[in-house]
């Protein structure tokens, strides 16, 4: 059965779930794909202990401390998403990478070549936002792109990390991957 918490962050209130001990979803309330893996009939459970792994690293890094070890997740999704998504995991606190870079990486991983596009499409259904940084992910061109929660958040988030966002170009149309 999975369980949902919510978490009150500087940026506003988070839902978390999870499934036989690990997180399953971090959303930002109202962000695009709010709760969309939360199983209907999911009860809530304030004190599971991947709760309060998750609420300790998630007050740390609001702190601006390092949060340390990531808590225990297993988001929902296809094989190559839950690729991406571990690849997200490996982009260091405070550092950039481009959906470019990301799919190079990936495709070394995987033994096949991996279109900037199709991990964009991902990285964008990541639904252990935060935890898994999908936030540290911009357009080849330098320019923010989209984020789920929001292109406030995304910068908030990158600041909170010390990156200089002001050489960071917001997206006039489009997506550039």
């Amino acid at each position: 059965m999975q369980h949902y918490t919510t978490y009150t962050s500087p940026l506003g209130a988070i839902t978390l779930a999870e499934e036989d001990g690990a997180l399953t979803g971090l959303w930002f309330d109202g962000q695009k794909y709010d709760r969309a893996t939360l199983a209907a009939g999911a009860g809530r459970a304030d004190d599971l202990p991947v709760f309060e792994q998750a609420r300790g690293w998630l007050d740390a890094y609001f702190a601006g401390t390092d949060p340390g070890a990531l808590p225990p997740t297993a988001p929902r999704g296809t094989d190559f998403q839950r690729a991406v998504w571990a690849e997200l995991a490996t982009i260091p606190h405070g550092t950039l990478t481009t959906y470019g870079a990301l799919a190079q990486s990936l495709g070394e991983h995987l033994g096949r070549r991996c279109s900037a596009r199709a991990v964009g499409t991902a990285v964008g259904r990541n639904p252990v936002s935060v935890i898994l940084p999908c936030h540290r992910v911009v357009g080849a061109s330098g320019s923010l792109t989209g984020y789920a929660g929001g292109l406030d958040r995304k910068t908030a988030l990158l600041e909170l990390e010390g990156v200089d966002v002001s050489a960071l170009r917001r997206p006039t149309t489009g997506t550039a991957l």
